[in-house]
């Protein structure tokens, strides 16, 4: 098993790079015009969790973003993805 430093030593640069990225992202969002959106809402939610001590972040940042409800709706409201729980559901943490 590699120690913590080994980690740091091969993926610091990685995570570095991922979090400048997602300064940037919030950045160019704040520079627009616009209502809320709940996507930027569950982001701004999961940067808690990052900054927690838990031992399984990843798994509390992916169900933060997950529909987790067992009801199915009859008719799908769009076609795909979007990637954040919508507000008319009850997200689960």
């Amino acid at each position: 098993m590699p120690s913590k430093q080994e980690i740091l030593d091969l993926q610091f640069i990685d995570a570095r790079h991922m979090l400048i990225n997602l300064a940037a992202f919030l950045d160019r969002v704040d520079r627009h015009h616009g209502g809320d959106d709940y996507r930027l809402e569950a982001l701004k939610a999961a940067l808690p969790i990052l900054l927690s001590d838990r031992s399984d972040r990843a798994k509390v940042v992916l169900e933060s973003f997950s529909d987790l409800s067992t009801d199915l709706p009859q008719t799908a409201p769009f076609q795909g993805a979007s990637g954040a729980t919508r507000p008319t559901t009850t997200p689960h943490s």
